[in-house]
């Protein structure tokens, strides 16, 4: 798939069949992420992968905006370390760059995903902080929720020209 193409035609999706996701397949996702550009390319991330269904199924209760986990093959919780920084508070920055290239890819590769944020809500950080086992100086900011689709979104064209400025406002 061409990069604009997987830009233009991804969409979110919340409805996923019973297919596992192999973790050749996880492994992909994950370079991408890694491959995101960074601010002075520190690279602050950290991944929590979750594949256990019973996990899955407690993401809900941390985040009521997150029931498509339920039904979910996986799901990657990424997190921003501020001690791997170095130029503080660009983490947030570098961890969405990273989540938009694992929405992209698993586009790609014929799964469908949906981002579900989780930071600066302090119920969902500890949250998932307590699920999880993610460390105090560890902060969670999206989880990327997965799976083979059950139906693929139609693409929507969304440019504005009158949100477009050149030069000035």
């Amino acid at each position: 798939m061409e990069a604009l193409d997987a830009i233009r035609t991804r969409r979110s999706v919340r409805k996923f069949t019973d297919k596992k996701i192999q973790k050749d397949m996880m492994d992909k996702l994950l370079e991408a992420a890694m491959s995101a550009p960074s601010a002075g390319n520190q690279q602050p991330w950290h991944f929590v992968v979750i594949d256990d269904k019973k996990t899955l199924e407690e993401v809900p209760n941390v985040s009521l905006y997150a029931p498509m986990a339920k039904e979910a093959s996986a799901a990657i919780v990424i997190c921003g370390d501020p001690s791997l920084e170095k130029y503080p508070g660009f983490w947030v920055q570098d961890c969405s760059a990273a989540t938009q290239n694992i929405l992209l890819a698993a586009h790609a590769l014929g799964l469908g995903a949906v981002w579900s944020g989780i930071y600066p809500l302090e119920d969902r950080v500890s949250g998932f902080r307590a699920l999880l086992g993610i460390p105090e100086k560890i902060t969670p900011l999206s989880i990327v929720i997965m799976g083979y689709p059950v139906e693929i979104p139609k693409p929507a064209t969304r440019f504005k020209e009158d949100r477009i400025r050149y030069n000035k406002w």
